[in-house]
């Protein structure tokens, strides 16, 4: 479905009004991706958190931080890849008046596939990196436990190919060497993906 999208910024455009789920009731922003259009690797979230809900970007958070150090570490930088979420509004919990981070439930997930759909369109990845179950399992479709097929490549739509690893907020939540050693798997897969890219590019 292409609806007459003729650049990734016409999408944005439609996006940023999006009415698809309840969650717009509760957002101050749609969180559309951001980074490198011409990417090969695209990195793909949950959702939105407060920070991003309220500054409209993916990532820029205390998870945001933590990522890019990663992809730092890694040899990347947000211009070298294409950040977004398989939902574009913070899907919320609210307790007492107060907003809560929770999961995005299938529903929402499925309503904002046209948004996945026509950033993969655009963006054309050759390479997937999950940050987390939700977002695996939204890209193969298909469950899977985080804990054993993290770092291992997976197909996902279009043949194009994916690879699960941590999420920075499951990492936040760690400390001491456990915490250290899940940073560094991180890093680890984000670099296995860099280095298949350049031997599909020396090939």
């Amino acid at each position: 479905m292409n609806n007459g999208w003729t650049s990734i910024e016409e999408v944005r455009n439609e996006a940023i009004t999006c009415c698809r789920c309840d969650l717009c009731y509760t957002r101050k922003h749609v969180v559309f991706g951001e980074g490198n259009s011409d990417a090969r690797i695209m990195i793909v979230g949950e959702g939105p958190g407060g920070d991003e809900d309220r500054q409209g970007r993916p990532f820029v958070g205390r998870s945001g931080k933590l990522l890019d150090s990663v992809l730092q570490r890694a040899g990347l930088g947000r211009n070298d890849v294409w950040i977004t979420n398989v939902v574009r509004c913070r899907p919320v919990l609210v307790e007492d008046t107060v907003c809560k981070n929770r999961p995005p439930r299938t529903s929402e997930v499925a309503a904002c596939d046209i948004w996945m759909s026509q950033e993969l369109r655009f963006v054309a990845p050759d390479a997937i990196v999950c940050l987390g179950a939700v977002s695996a399992q939204a890209l193969t479709g298909r469950t899977l436990k985080l804990t054993q097929e993290r770092g291992k490549w997976q197909i996902g739509r279009d043949a194009v190919e994916v690879m699960p690893t941590y999420h920075p907020a499951y990492i936040l939540r760690l400390s001491g060497e456990q915490r250290a050693v899940s940073e560094q798997l991180m890093i680890e897969d984000i670099r296995q993906a860099m280095m298949r890219m350049s031997r599909r590019n020396a090939a």
